[in-house]
């Protein structure tokens, strides 16, 4: 019931094979580093990649206020290491684990002395073969990274425990009203010895208002590792809601196993009380309907290790302001102080386990393996709402332009068989629902639909970027599928930071830039980004950042317009690839990695406005002397009605002449549809750049929109 982390005395070495803990402390080829840490951190293996041996040494911890009646037992926990390790203690041996965000505990009661030494090998080797790996790291150590994420990337701890490790508990509400909340709960502990212990529960509001409330529970324990379920009764339930339906009320559960009156062990976890569904692929929160609104977090920082509460806090604020409720945690597991930072900030979560791409079939039970532990280790989180298998599992990413061969291979594993989605995520989404029946369970994401054959799941939408999707206007046949349109969890574009940012890592003349460079090391797709404009044009390098980022808002608008548009027929989510930039890079985010907001981010923070007015233009080059239509829609996305708006629409000639006027005074019922407020037909009679202002009035944030409409 204490536990204290290995934070300092840490050591690290590259070997080229282990030597089963058999290492000389003297040895001079000994880095001194911390941990939790990323080997490449350490300024002479930032680009190293295989094994390293990590050592810690450290003197016995004695515990006076440990009652001595009873027996002492100590634990070994390793919170998280990329991606292969074995701790030696004292020359034990005490087993390799594989999993990235898998704590391993291990009981080191009497392999502990007073002067100890600890040896952890770790192994996370660069997979060449992206199309049969074996790691599952997901995007961590993907073609996009360019980097490799080794290393004990979370505490090691020592707890101290009685008779009775409680190794972890499991908790979920069965049932709930206004007066009463039932919770279902799972214990695992490890017990030296059958006896009967005291589960003595007490349950307090963290953040609202509220009685401390205790339930205590005999129970009969046997010897060794064993599940303990049961239930208990919560008076007076304060519901966790997303921040726009309510308040992310939680609780500070804490769990007590008591022996002969002393506390053996004990385990405390914040939890809501919620109830999360997608009907039809629209979700409900407690039995109220709401529009999925957000987008890809993956990851915070490639150097998860480097992540704290206060990083994770400034990124989730920064989703809430820009009208999210709903962020997709993309091919990976973040640190616990995500989770808590989501529960306690009211934003839903969507999990991915970190598979993405295509695997060899000996992964497998490993995949198993893993998939229980993740629904293990986040299933008292009331902001993880979905758990989601597998993103793209086709046997190439879609990462870069590709050629004809290549596309038809992919073609290939999306519309007929494929092992990973068919066998393997299949027998995964079993695992998984059956582990948590709280939970829908996603088999694997962007799997399209094929009639007479499958249902398919959430969609990733790249037309304007990827070859293999096609034009903009192209996308106007996807949107006659309405299986296409039910939840869209991937879409956008490529952008470079702002201007203060790129120069970090480029110069600031643009013919100095080495592109060829940006692309290797910094994720810069510069032929799918030529496709769609010609970057290339631009005459420095602050211009080039204005072309990407214009680019990227418009690309963002123009999804989420549409689906706005058929927001519940049958639009129910709305996710854009990507929040973060994870790196120094042009990537997706729309924010970059220094935390500062593209352009693209007040486009979307509009885009996403609860209240919200706009038109739907095809994106191509229009004719002189054939009309066009310019339909202007309005949609509510909050729980309650909105009066006494205001409504403008302006469309102005090349030349910034008024050619039409609209005004309208409007009300907006709760969570409304899309509906249509008016509809402008003109014939423009020359070419040029026609600009179409639509102004939403009357809002503590007015929503202004300007859609180009250009003409040959």
């Amino acid at each position: 019931m204490y536990t204290f982390t290995l934070a300092d005395k840490w050591a690290l070495m590259p070997v080229d094979k282990f030597l089963q803990g058999n290492y000389l402390s003297e040895d001079g080829a000994w880095l001194p580093t911390n941990v939790p840490n990323h080997w490449q951190q350490h300024p002479e293996l930032t680009q190293y990649a295989g094994k390293v041996v990590y050592r810690c040494q450290f003197k016995l911890i004695s515990l006076p206020s440990l009652a001595d009646s009873l027996p002492k037992r100590v634990w070994l926990r390793v919170n998280g290491a990329f991606y292969w390790s074995q701790p030696f203690l004292n020359g034990h041996d005490l087993g390799l684990q594989e999993g990235y965000f898998i704590p391993s505990e291990t009981e080191i009661t009497h392999e502990l002395k007073r002067e100890n030494t600890l040896f952890v090998e770790v192994n996370c080797p660069n997979e060449q073969n992206k199309t049969t790996k074996q790691m599952l790291t997901g995007v961590l150590n993907s073609l996009d990274s360019a980097t490799n994420p080794g290393g004990l990337w979370q505490p090691v701890e020592l707890h101290y425990s009685g008779p009775v490790r409680l190794q972890s508990v499991r908790c979920h509400p069965e049932a709930f009203n206004e007066q009463f909340a039932q919770l279902a709960y799972t214990a695992k502990l490890d017990a030296i010895s059958a006896t009967k212990g005291l589960f003595r529960w007490t349950i307090a509001p963290k953040n609202f208002a509220g009685q401390i409330q205790t339930v205590e529970q005999w129970r009969n324990l046997s010897f060794g590792v064993q599940e303990i379920k049961g239930l208990f009764k919560l008076r007076d339930p304060q519901l966790w809601w997303t921040h726009d339906l309510g308040d992310p009320n939680l609780y500070t559960i804490t769990l007590e196993i008591v022996l002969e009156n002393q506390i053996s062990d004990y385990t405390s976890f914040d939890f809501g009380i919620r109830r999360f569904e997608l009907r039809n692929w629209i979700p409900y929160l407690n039995s109220v309907r709401f529009l999925a609104k957000g987008s890809n977090y993956g990851p915070g920082d490639l150097r998860l290790a480097t992540m704290t509460p206060a990083r994770y806090a400034q990124d989730l604020q920064l989703a809430r302001d820009c009208h999210m409720n709903f962020l997709r945690v993309h091919a990976h597991l973040e640190q616990p102080a995500f989770y808590a930072a989501a529960d306690e900030m009211g934003l839903l979560l969507w999990q991915d386990l970190p598979l993405q791409g295509t695997y060899q079939r000996k992964i497998l039970p490993e995949a198993k393996r893993q998939a229980q532990a993740m629904v293990h280790l986040l299933y008292n989180h009331p902001s993880v709402a979905v758990w989601a298998m597998h993103d793209k599992p086709v046997s190439l990413l879609e990462t870069a332009d590709k050629n004809i061969l290549q596309r038809l291979r992919i073609y290939s594993n999306v519309f007929f068989y494929n092992w990973n989605r068919d066998i393997m995520d299949s027998q995964l989404k079993k695992l998984a629902a059956k582990e948590d029946s709280s939970r829908p369970v996603i088999r694997s994401s962007g799997e399209f639909r094929v009639p007479g054959l499958r249902q398919g799941t959430d969609s990733h939408a790249y037309f304007g970027w990827f070859n293999g999707y096609g034009t903009l206007e192209e996308s106007e046949k996807w949107r006659k599928q309405t299986s296409f349109l039910r939840f869209v969890t991937e879409f956008g574009a490529q952008s470079f930071p702002n201007l203060e940012n790129c120069l970090k890592f480029m110069p600031n003349e643009l013919k100095k830039v080495d592109f060829a460079d940006l692309a290797r090391k910094h994720g810069f797709q510069a032929a799918a980004m030529r496709k769609w404009y010609d970057w290339r044009a631009a005459d420095s390098l602050e211009a080039l950042v204005e072309m990407s980022q214009n680019y990227q808002s418009e690309i963002n608008r123009f999804y989420i317009d549409r689906l706005r548009y058929h927001k519940y027929r049958p639009t129910g989510g709305i996710l854009a690839f990507n929040f973060i930039d994870s790196f120094p890079a042009i990537s997706w985010g729309i924010i970059d990695f220094w935390r500062i907001p593209k352009r693209s981010y007040a486009a979307m923070r509009g885009a996403f406005s609860p209240q919200y007015a706009f038109t739907l233009i095809l994106p191509r080059k229009h004719q002189v002397a054939i009309p066009i239509d310019l339909p202007i829609y309005a949609v509510n996305d909050a729980q309650h009605r909105v009066s006494n708006l205001r409504l403008q629409a302006h469309l102005l000639s090349p030349l910034g002449e008024e050619i039409a006027t609209v005004k309208h005074e409007i009300s907006l019922e709760a969570d409304c549809l899309a509906q249509e407020i008016d509809r402008l037909r003109f014939t423009p009679s020359e070419p040029g750049c026609y600009r179409f202002k639509i102004e939403l009035l009357g809002l503590k944030e007015e929503i202004a929109q300007e859609y180009k409409i250009n003409v040959g």
